[in-house]
């Protein structure tokens, strides 16, 4: 009996030490992702779900990743229609001296937009992204202004930029949780990977100053499904890298900063990557081109508006999780100004697994939508005067 009752008790020590073992495990695991860098963070776009995180929220450096949120006001304006891809712009002396990183533009040289986007996205040329902060705001400080501004409506708390370069200024600030978030917004407009995601390329082809346009982001070339975004390097801020890869229906960003050198810090930012890959499955319960709701607009031109999501609604499980059930609720807001732009916010969808919230993604207009002339409104109320008379 007695010696029952010690293998039993053996049993039971030797059982629980498992759990303990397993958690330290996978804390060790956890760890080991990222070596290098002194802040981390894996977030995947769509649901905008959080797998890894390593003193995401400190203040540091962001080097050339600040350009994330240039390209972000760049693509903004190109998506208003207040910029054209074709327009020239001449290089101001200003622009043009620039050091760091740069394409090396001359004072009164002309270049088009699309060019300078290629300088900024590939190249991170500092020169370039001063002439587009130029064109767009019509100084850099004013340009400045706008990316806190952007930053501020973001909801981005630890964030302060200084230029819109990322050449080393007092109180120019980030964290790997807001470059993340900044990125997050910019992979909004689909058409950034078609730079972002260049190894290489040429400027001013076949003439005397040809420039041969190199992406600084390697991993470009060996990760599989890297489409981006942007590399940074200072003595203070170190290796730094905001990178972004699609596989399926996931769309993972890393962001590592202060890494000690570009292999670890490639080497970090695959880890990440891996380990997002790796270890998750992306649902997609609707596409961003799917119309969810339609809703009138009594006194607007369309006086119907198809809803979409902002986004993939994307919700993500471990592989080894069984099959969810998800309800989905789509929620209209009740605007009644006019008028309304292309892809204005007008409610959400809101998807759940039980009591719990796993995806929020807005619900955005597909087209613009006017105010009414009086012509139209009489024609409504007459239409709605004789039906309500024939009912």
């Amino acid at each position: 009996m007695q010696k029952m009752i010690g293998t039993f008790v053996a049993l039971c020590l030797l059982f629980s030490l498992f759990p303990s073992t397993i958690i330290q495990a996978e804390e060790k695991a956890s760890s080991e992702i990222v070596n290098s860098a002194e802040s981390a963070i894996l977030m995947e776009k769509n649901s905008g779900m959080t797998l890894y995180d390593k003193d995401s929220d400190k203040k540091l450096p962001p080097a050339s990743m600040t350009k994330v949120m240039t390209l972000l006001l760049i693509m903004e304006e190109l998506d208003k229609g207040n910029i054209e891809l074709e327009d020239t712009i001449r290089i101001s002396e200003h622009a043009a001296s620039m050091g760091g990183s740069q394409i090396f533009l001359e004072a009164g040289e002309e270049m088009n937009v699309e060019d300078l986007l290629k300088g900024i996205a590939v190249a991170s040329g500092n020169d370039a992204s001063v002439a587009m902060a130029e064109h767009i705001a019509g100084s850099e400080k004013t340009f400045v202004d706008q990316m806190n501004q952007k930053a501020k409506d973001l909801g981005l708390k630890n964030t302060h930029f200084e230029n819109p370069t990322g050449l080393p200024a007092k109180g120019h600030y980030s964290t790997a949780h807001d470059m993340a978030v900044m990125a997050r917004e910019l992979l909004l407009h689909d058409e950034v990977t078609n730079y972002t995601k260049i190894y290489d390329d040429y400027l001013r082809k076949g003439q005397k100053n040809e420039f041969w346009l190199v992406n600084t982001n390697k991993l470009i070339k060996s990760y599989p499904g890297m489409d981006g975004l942007k590399t940074g390097y200072t003595s203070e801020a170190k290796y730094c890298l905001t990178a972004s890869a699609q596989r399926d229906d996931m769309h993972m960003i890393a962001v590592v900063m202060g890494a000690e050198n570009p292999k670890k810090r490639n080497a970090d930012v695959t880890s990440l990557l891996d380990y997002g890959f790796g270890q998750y499955k992306g649902v997609k319960l609707y596409s961003k081109d799917d119309i969810l709701q339609t809703m009138n607009v009594t006194r607007g031109e369309p006086r119907k508006i198809d809803l979409s999501p902002e986004k993939d609604v994307v919700v993500l499980r471990k592989k080894r999780d069984k099959e969810n059930q998800y309800e989905t609720e789509v929620k209209v807001a009740n605007k009644s100004d006019l008028p309304l732009e292309k892809g204005a916010h007008m409610g959400w969808v809101i998807v759940k697994k039980g009591d719990e919230e796993v995806a929020k993604v807005r619900l955005e207009t597909s087209e613009q939508v006017e105010q009414a002339g009086f012509l139209p409104l009489w024609q409504r109320s007459w239409r709605n005067l004789t039906s309500f008379q024939r009912f």
